[in-house]
């Protein structure tokens, strides 16, 4: 049997992606052979190169549509596909709306990355007001209330995150440290296993949940 029989086009061109790490080619080349609907059940059932290579290129290729098959992908019984999971969709929240949007949701980000939580939070707002339904708005501004110590807001833009997109694992978690720093313990418990359901990849998360659960039983 044939090299090129022993592994379809997809895993092909994900292997050669890890060869020469260029990324453009690996983009051009699967966009001229595989639609968005064909990746996504190939993220599905496909042995686990094609897995690996149909997640890759839907980080780069799709939007929120996604979100869902990247959701599912993150209990996935291969890791590397776990990891690239979680990465992209990262991406794929903040792929709502229109281009406008998409840009200003990438601001929100960057502000919130330099510790400007103040502006996060004005920008992040404007963009609601614009956008209601984009999902990764509200949780930017949660992540910049949070940051300004105003829990109980933060905690509620994370549920409205939940709301619009109940795949968003970091929007669980955010909201379960904002509980805990309320103390309001089983609900940050709540909030935790909420999180950790939604990506059992958050090894950090098992011992919050297990520390939480005896600190509640002992009161």
């Amino acid at each position: 049997m044939s090299n090129k029989r022993r592994h379809p086009l997809l895993d092909r061109l994900y292997l050669r992606y890890l060869d020469d790490e260029n990324s453009a080619a690996f983009i051009t080349a699967v966009s001229k052979h595989y639609t968005r609907p064909t990746l996504e059940r190939l993220a599905v059932y496909g042995q686990y190169l094609a897995r690996r290579g149909a997640i890759l290129a839907l980080t780069y290729l799709s939007d929120f549509r996604s979100s869902p098959v990247l959701s599912r992908a993150l209990h996935d019984s291969d890791r590397v596909v776990r990891i690239l999971a979680e990465n992209g969709l990262c991406e794929l929240w903040c792929r709502d709306g229109n281009e406008s949007q998409q840009q200003q949701i990438r601001i929100v980000v960057r502000l919130n990355d330099t510790h400007q939580f103040d502006e996060a939070y004005d920008q992040a707002s404007q963009l609601i007001d614009e956008a209601p339904q984009f999902a990764e708005a509200w949780n930017q501004r949660a992540i910049a209330c949070y940051r300004l110590g105003r829990y109980e807001e933060a905690a509620n833009d994370c549920q409205q995150t939940l709301e619009l997109n109940p795949f968003h694992f970091a929007a669980a978690l955010g909201m379960a440290h904002c509980y805990l720093d309320l103390g309001e313990g089983v609900a940050a418990l709540d909030c935790f296993r909420r999180a950790f359901d939604l990506n059992p990849n958050l090894d950090a998360i098992r011992s919050q949940i297990e520390y939480l659960e005896r600190a509640l039983e002992e009161t």
